[in-house]
């Protein structure tokens, strides 16, 4: 009798069909990976302008009843002097930063308001205002 051994392995269409497939998968993984490492930035951004806001706020808006005409890590001492340089490393008011600090009603650098902002990726501007 003949004894017939037969290899088993995939056609070429199969293996086409296989690549395509984790080629998709591989894609998707990626672009989702973009996705959830942009929200991540965001949400430090959004932590650092509520540090400042509170800083502001609470540390030296109560001992001095005004703003200052600028922020940095010497005249917000009570927060981490980091949280003034965004994600991509930028300092804040920086031209290519996401982080900026507009004083208004300005006079001999004591000011009556002020706006905080972060440009960010998946969402629109994160802004807060002052409260006094």
């Amino acid at each position: 009798m003949k004894s017939h051994s037969f290899k088993k392995a995939f056609t070429v269409p199969e293996l086409l069909v296989v690549c395509a497939f984790a080629s998709l998968l591989l894609v998707l993984f990626f672009i989702q990976k973009g996705n959830v490492d942009a929200m991540s930035r965001d949400e430090k951004r959004k932590t650092a302008i509520n540090a400042m806001y509170y800083a502001l706020e609470e540390s030296f808006y109560a001992t001095n009843k005004y703003y200052p005409e600028e922020i940095n890590e010497s005249v917000l001492t009570v927060i981490d002097p980091e949280l003034f340089t965004d994600p991509n490393g930028f300092y804040i008011n920086a031209d290519l930063g996401s982080y900026s600090y507009e004083a208004t009603n300005c006079k001999d650098g004591k000011c009556k308001s002020y706006t905080l902002r972060a440009e960010l990726e998946k969402e629109d501007s994160y802004i807060k205002r002052n409260r006094n």
